[in-house]
């Protein structure tokens, strides 16, 4: 394994044990919170999407732009202008959270009458601050991952985990004496502060890192960069970056204004609708989001280390790159996939069968929309994967125009059945499949083009698919024949993951290097 290969491993494993642990302590934090209030819960998600949508216009595209114009940068010897980066997108991205947080408060009424349920108007306005907070902290996490130094954006991410669970539920909890919508106000109140939190730790740590950036070389005969060309390049690299991110929670966000109303149309009443689209947005998408946060660890890896090879021309290190972000992707979303869809009731029994309003057939239903769910963990790996590797190689449009076609499927698809007698809620799980289907065969199209390689059948989809269908197997025989507790599902579990690192080795989907280097948890700093 190469230098850079063993680099792009750790910087995935360091992203991927922080990003594992975020989840697992998001849906930890659902648990509660519907223990707290079941209605509180539902607020929370029916908010959270209109911030998410708002965040996501403000601060997707520029950190990307940042890491990968200062790996480019300090990839040429040029640490000045890598600097002059950073300084400018700051700048950037203060104003642009400044005037989405503003933008949020001012609009309440506009996003209450949306979502049709008054007790969010509150929530609204606690975690509009936080827009500006994360845009801020966006800029310091760019500047580290062009450095390829993941370790302070991974700190950064536990810690507004950590702080979200032991701030928002004591002043949800607090919040729901006086009311439902004081309660949801709180709860979303604990993630302004806990982001705040995160963004003193990342402050603090950039200042005492700086020495270790002036070491960085600076070739002498490179002139500084015109401030009006890298704001240029900056807005060039992160307009379709932005809007390519933002289209996954706009669908979101019409998600949460659409469903529960296509859900009347085939025949459900309002209050089941509502129940339906908590347990869909609650509980099967957060359990979603625990695998994909490995997905999000290639991606962001991908980003700066194809980019210093593109701005050294060199063609075999991009290729390079392109096969070990590939492999990693099939080799990552694979068993997820497969174990998450084979072990879905187990998981939600272990997560939410201690919650009082979750009743059999409240438990059942989340686990029909799991297993079907899990399937789009494969395809979300493959797509951030691929997504990365073209805005590394500055075809950026891409992804943006492949995402939007994904959607417009997803949200006709949505549309359509979920408005229809008998599939309804069944419905978003079929949507989402299609949606990333379609992203996931476009872009992988377009990444073999523009790299020069063709799509490594065996390396790629054989092999690991194999060995996830042994696991898939080994896990089944465990669930049919073991009785359904807690203590039983995490032995399946770990049986599924011994079962499928012994495969991946005999069918050569890793070596002992992949697996040690995947399993180090300190990422590299070049």
């Amino acid at each position: 394994m190469s230098e850079r290969t063993r680099s792009v491993a750790k910087s995935v494993s360091v992203l991927s044990i922080a990003g594992i642990l975020c989840k697992l302590i998001g849906v930890l934090f659902s648990i509660p919170l519907n223990m707290i209030s079941t209605k509180v819960a539902t607020n929370f998600y029916l908010v959270y999407p209109a911030y998410t949508l708002l965040l996501t216009i403000s601060s997707a595209g520029l950190p990307v732009a940042v890491s990968r114009m200062v790996a480019g940068f300090l990839a040429r010897n040029d640490r000045r202008n890598a600097w002059n980066t950073f300084r400018f997108a700051l700048f950037i991205l203060f104003v642009i959270g400044l005037f989405f947080t503003l933008l949020m408060m001012l609009c309440n009424r506009v996003l209450v009458n949306i979502v049709r349920v008054e007790e969010t108007s509150a929530g609204y306005y606690a975690i509009a601050p936080c827009v500006l907070i994360v845009c801020v902290l966006s800029a310091f996490r760019g500047l580290f991952q062009g450095q390829q130094n993941m370790v302070p954006t991974a700190v950064s991410q536990v810690m507004e985990q950590v702080g979200k669970v032991a701030l928002s539920l004591p002043l949800a909890a607090i919040g729901l004496k006086r009311s439902i919508m004081a309660g949801t106000a709180g709860a979303l109140l604990g993630i302004t502060l806990s982001e705040t939190i995160a963004l003193v730790y990342m402050v603090v740590r950039f200042f005492l890192s700086k020495a270790d950036f002036e070491r960085y070389p600076q070739d002498p005969g490179l002139e500084e960069t015109p401030k009006k060309a890298i704001l240029s390049r900056l807005v060039m690299i992160s307009v379709p970056i932005t809007i390519s991110a933002c289209i996954i929670p706009f669908s979101q966000y019409i998600d949460s204004a659409m469903m529960i109303q296509r859900m009347e149309a085939a025949g459900i009443i309002k209050e089941l609708a509502k129940d339906y689209y908590g347990l869909f947005s609650s509980v099967v998408i957060r359990l979603i989001n625990i695998p994909t946060a490995l997905a999000l660890a290639v991606s962001m890896s991908l980003v700066p280390a194809v980019s210093a090879c593109k701005a050294k021309d060199d063609d075999e290190g991009v290729r390079r790159e392109t096969d070990t972000g590939m492999r990693y992707a099939f080799i990552i979303g694979f068993p997820c996939s497969v174990g998450m869809s084979v072990l879905a009731k187990p998981i939600v029994s272990f997560f939410y069968g201690g919650v009082r309003e979750f009743t059999p057939d409240k438990i059942q239903l989340a686990s029909e929309l799991l297993m079907f769910s899990a399937m789009t963990v494969v395809l979300f790996t493959v797509v951030q994967a691929t997504s990365s590797i073209l805005q590394g190689l500055r075809k950026q449009k891409i992804p943006m125009y492949t995402m939007i076609a994904g959607v417009a499927v997803k949200i006709l698809m949505n549309y359509i059945l979920i408005g229809t007698p008998g599939i309804h809620i069944h419905g978003g799980p079929y949507a989402s499949i299609a949606c990333y289907s379609v992203v996931m065969i476009v872009n992988i199209i377009y990444v073999c083009r523009y790299t020069g390689m063709r799509f490594n059948t065996v390396d790629w989809v054989l092999r690991p698919g194999a060995a996830a269908l042994c696991m898939g197997i080994v896990v089944w025989l465990l669930r049919t024949f073991l009785p359904l507790n807690r203590v039983l599902t995490i032995a399946e579990v770990l049986a599924g993951v011994i079962v499928y690192g012994v495969a991946a080795i005999l069918f050569k989907v890793l070596s002992l290097d992949d697996l040690r280097n995947l399993l180090r948890r300190k990422g590299r700093k070049e």
